[in-house]
């Protein structure tokens, strides 16, 4: 049996070790949104190139086919760009659409792929467009201004700022993390229409005072819903019925040690590939907070910190869940974490791509 074991361990190496390049693509405030590409098997990025010339593309969203790609220009007036991937990664460009306010931050694709979302940080609204059958952006379908400021910061809360925008994952709801009004607004999305509205059932959720829930995501199997607040560096465990299109407040976590007493706010969370670990950053501490998750009551349990060399605005796991991209705008890189795939663990890599002011990264 030996001699056929070896060779089978062989091939399997060797297959490991050939796994194609990944294209992996970073938002940022340079005059170009960048590509790389990523080994899947050691977790190395190549050096990082154009893919198309727009100045301050930072958040970025993806078709699930991958044949498309979609940013926000942060740039005045903000705008959104609709872009075709070629074959080689490159971008090219198909048609732009105003984001209708002031700051654009951040993009959605709807589970169908037929509606793109943004939200106006600066306008404090949510603007939507078709998507047309070419990918390029298509007639505006909502447009949805917020007016509630909590105040309770004395200066990020004066006034309502849309932070993110996240879809369920049965496609009947986009929430909007309100930083300005300590809410996550909730409108239901009709898809046999493409319309979307107010939902009627909880038109919004209302987080604690001074929060400032920035951006969220829902489990994968859509029964538990996250929110990561930016001022209260805090990560907000939820709730939510399909059926009644209701989410509902279980509790908050901290984020950082309960030692720190430096400045520091919250940027962006993610789930482990088995949605038994979350993970969150925080700018100032500089770090990724890991919390067990169950998956039956959508609790968390803090489990501790992994220092990082940049301060993380933003993160993403890469497809098969193994590793941690983390961009770092004010250090000018991009770290990579190794993701330990029966704990969520994180192990720092020696693997790091010099960028200027990366904001988001997409694969």
């Amino acid at each position: 049996m030996k001699p056929r074991i070896l060779p089978l361990l062989a091939t399997l190496i060797a297959s490991a070790m050939s796994l194609p390049a990944l294209p992996v693509y970073f938002g940022n405030y340079a005059p170009a949104i960048q590509l790389a590409d990523f080994d899947p098997a050691t977790g190395a990025l190549s050096a990082a190139r154009d893919a198309a010339s727009v100045a301050g593309a930072s958040f970025l969203a993806k078709s699930t086919d991958g044949r498309f790609l979609y940013a926000v220009g942060e740039g005045k007036p903000g705008g959104l760009f609709a872009f075709s991937i070629g074959a080689d990664g490159l971008l090219t460009q198909l048609n732009t659409m105003p984001s209708e306010g002031g700051g654009p931050c951040d993009i959605a694709l709807s589970p169908d792929g037929k509606l793109v979302a943004t939200s106006n940080y600066g306008g404090g609204s949510v603007i939507a467009y078709r998507v047309r059958a070419d990918g390029a952006l298509g007639e505006k379908v909502a447009f949805f201004q917020h007016a509630h400021a909590s105040q309770a910061h004395p200066n990020r809360q004066k006034k309502p700022h849309a932070h993110g925008v996240t879809w369920s994952p049965d496609g009947k709801l986009l929430l909007v993390p309100d930083l300005g009004g300590d809410r996550v607004y909730s409108y239901s999305h009709d898809a046999a229409t493409g319309t979307l509205e107010v939902n009627a059932a909880q038109p919004f959720i209302e987080m604690p005072a001074g929060s400032g829930p920035r951006h969220a995501i829902f489990s994968g199997d859509g029964r538990h819903f996250y929110v990561i607040n930016e001022l209260s560096n805090t990560v907000a465990a939820c709730a939510y019925d399909d059926a009644r299109g209701v989410i509902e407040l279980i509790e908050t976590f901290p984020t950082l040690p309960s030692d720190f007493k430096g400045q520091s706010t919250t940027a962006e969370l993610a789930l482990s590939a088995d949605g038994k670990t979350l993970y969150g950053s925080n700018r100032g501490h500089d770090s990724l907070a890991l919390f067990t998750r169950d998956p039956i009551t959508g609790r968390l349990v803090p489990r501790g910190h992994v220092n990082t060399p940049v301060q993380p605005r933003h993160f993403a796991l890469s497809p098969d869940g193994k590793w941690l991209l983390a961009a770092g705008q004010s250090g000018n890189r991009v770290e990579v974490f190794a993701v330990d795939p029966s704990t969520g663990d994180l192990t720092p890599t020696t693997h790091a791509l010099d960028m200027e002011k990366p904001v988001c990264v997409r694969f």
